[in-house]
């Protein structure tokens, strides 16, 4: 019995739905409780009870994990005593960040790249798991599998997050930590470990060597956050995965093409729940312990572009991303070796895999049009690169998801949306009118000469977005002088300056005409996130294009529309949570702030009345299996 309890089980990994998550932390934060003043013991305790924590959900993973703690602490400590700016300690920046991409790209695009240079040379790559290989040869016989890499737990996160550490000692930003352990700890800490928010050192270091602190009202706001994260994970995402969004996905031409949209609509919720619901829970678990985590979103569905969205989705990816990638890329300012390197690797993999005149066309005109109009007008060079640096960063935003074609082209598509509405805000009405009018005749005729499901979509999209700015066009031939509606997220700035009567009504609108859009955008974008996920990677780049593929011929196909009452009269149970769920996520956040604070301050023995009530509804849309967070993967 003890020995289970210690021994890592794959199809029982400690995970926060399960009771073994909780009977875990309730032995840890017992035990927090007498260390807890102690802060070099309780540092060194929970760094030990992570570990435990990471084994019982990746196994000999950890290993992976003790690796890159003792190199990049020893790696930085090195960086330091080098004098700032010299090829020393740049040298010692590049081996700590070759180490963890290098150890980041086996685990995760092995099957990738193989396919990729298979493709590319005709030759058949096979991978092998080298590290089970060392394995076998130190045990003297076949203890582990060879033909297979097995994707350790929250990789991606772990290895992000110390890259930071690595490059933000190098610049200077950060001391290097003395002591191992603290070090281990944060790299290691078990509520975020596995699927973020990624923390980077000046956010979470400087807190190891603060005393223990945590008051009435903060206890309150953890337990809230807590269920709310379970709420999220059990009874939204779920519930609704399992009873209907798994089952189309899985075989979408057994379905008609309005239950093929709505499990797509239906996806962004789940995905959001999980992802959100994690979230919630690790910062209510670290805030028990007096530690603070970042907030990672920021009701992401609210956003009225695609620019904004990605301030609100998976901040502290964002931000990683735009402090170690798009800034180093030239920003918003240049273009360095980089940008002219990624963009001419990138086209140059799609020319070949493609195999199409018509790509290598449009490629050639594209890097032709963009060389000429850098050279020729200096004023827009600087917003070209920025672009282009932007495009960049979320073709790599993409990767880091995945290791599928599937999720470079959901990267891809949202770096076309950001671009798009950059260019699309500094345009006149008349000319946003124009763009939409001859992009919807095209998509007509397409239709029309070279019938497809996929034009099918588009060309409903684009006219309903000819439609919207038709009718903003005359009305801002009406009333010039009225305000439109904001182009980006309502700040204290606006809201001071925002119109009033008729003008008011027409700009909030204008801003739920435009999170529409961009809820839409997204939504669609995440046919080729869905598709690539949860699948093994050595097959992930085929079954996830042939669903996206049978997806959209379905929902681009003719509807029968006398089924539809039937559907949803069938999964009204799932539709009403989907409703339900976006009518929360769309409340004011200073409704949000007043109830969440109102919970925080109840009597606590009210408090737990509450919270086992909340609980046993949550036991009641328990699924049979139990459904990991969807970011694992990752």
């Amino acid at each position: 019995m003890m020995g289970q309890l210690f021994a890592y089980d794959p199809s029982s990994p400690l995970i926060f739905t399960q009771f073994y998550f909780w009977a875990f932390f309730g032995v840890v934060y017992a035990i927090f409780a007498i260390v807890g003043s102690k802060r070099h013991m309780r540092n060194v305790f929970l760094f030990f009870a992570s570990l435990f924590f990471y084994y019982k959900t990746s196994g000999l993973s950890i290993l992976i994990l003790l690796f890159v703690i003792c190199s990049d602490f020893f790696i930085a400590k090195r960086m330091v005593k080098a004098s700032p700016g010299t090829f020393r300690r740049k040298a010692w920046l590049i081996l700590s960040v070759c180490i963890d991409l290098g150890l980041l790209c086996y685990f995760k695009y092995a099957y990738f790249l193989s396919d990729v240079l298979s493709s590319l040379t005709g030759a058949d790559f096979k991978v092998v798991d080298v590290f089970a290989q060392f394995g076998n040869m130190i045990a003297g016989r076949e203890l582990f599998d060879v033909d297979k890499i097995v994707l350790p737990v929250g990789i991606s996160f772990f290895i992000f997050q110390i890259i930071s550490y690595s490059v933000d000692v190098y610049r200077g930003d950060v001391k290097p930590v003395k002591n191992i352990l603290d070090f281990g700890f944060y790299v290691s800490f078990f509520p975020q470990l596995v699927a973020g928010p990624i923390v980077r050192a000046s956010e979470f270091i400087p807190q190891l060597y603060k005393d223990f602190s945590l008051s009435r009202r903060q206890f309150g706001i953890a337990v809230f956050w807590i269920l709310n994260g379970l709420a999220k994970k059990i009874i939204l995402s779920d519930y609704i995965a399992v009873n209907f969004i798994d089952r189309v996905f899985d075989n979408p031409l057994l379905f008609t093409g309005f239950e093929n949209l709505a499990a797509l609509f239906a996806y962004s919720l789940q995905v959001y729940a999980d992802f959100s619901g994690y979230t919630d829970i690790a910062i209510g678990v670290a805030m028990l312990m007096g530690f603070y985590l970042p907030t990672n979103f920021n009701s992401p569905y609210k956003a009225p572009n695609p620019q904004d969205f990605w301030r609100r989705w998976h901040m502290s990816l964002s931000r990683w991303l735009k402090s170690y990638l798009y800034i180093p890329l030239g920003g918003n300012r240049r273009a360095s070796f980089g940008t002219y390197f990624w963009i001419v690797l990138f086209a140059l993999i799609a020319l070949i895999l493609s195999g199409s005149w018509v790509v290598s066309v449009i490629l050639v005109v594209a890097g032709l049009s963009m060389i000429a109009l850098a050279y020729w007008r200096e004023s827009s060079r600087k917003k070209l690169f920025s672009n282009i640096n932007r495009f960049i960063t979320m073709l790599f935003g993409g990767m880091w998801h995945g290791a599928s074609w599937n999720f470079i082209i959901w990267g891809g598509l949202n770096g076309i949306g950001m671009i798009v509405y950059i260019l699309w805000k500094d345009m006149k009405w008349g000319v946003r009118l124009l763009l939409t009018g001859l992009c919807a005749v095209c998509l007509a005729a397409l239709c029309h000469f070279e019938p497809a499901p996929v034009w099918n979509i588009l060309k409903v999209w684009m006219f309903v977005v000819f439609t919207g700015t038709l009718v903003r066009f005359l009305y801002h031939l009406v009333r010039p002088d009225a305000m439109g509606a904001p182009s980006s997220g309502m700040d204290s700035v606006r809201r001071r300056n925002r119109p009033r009567g008729r003008d008011a009504w027409t700009a909030w609108l204008g801003t739920v005409w435009a999170i529409a859009q961009t809820f839409t955008f997204i939504t669609f974008t995440r046919l080729f996130f869905r598709s690539g996920s949860n699948l093994d990677p050595a097959t992930a780049n085929q079954v996830a294009w042939n669903t996206a593929r049978n997806m959209v011929a379905q929902i681009g196909s003719t509807w029968d529309v006398s089924v539809i009452p039937d559907v949803c009269s069938g999964y009204w149970k799932v539709f009403a949570l989907v409703v339900a769920g976006m009518a929360i996520h769309l409340l004011p956040a200073r409704l949000k702030r007043r109830y969440r604070i109102s919970f925080a301050s109840l009597p606590l023995p009210v408090m737990a009345v509450l919270a086992a009530l909340v609980v046993f509804l949550l036991y009641q849309f328990v699924t049979a299996d139990t459904q990991p967070f969807i970011y694992f993967q990752f």
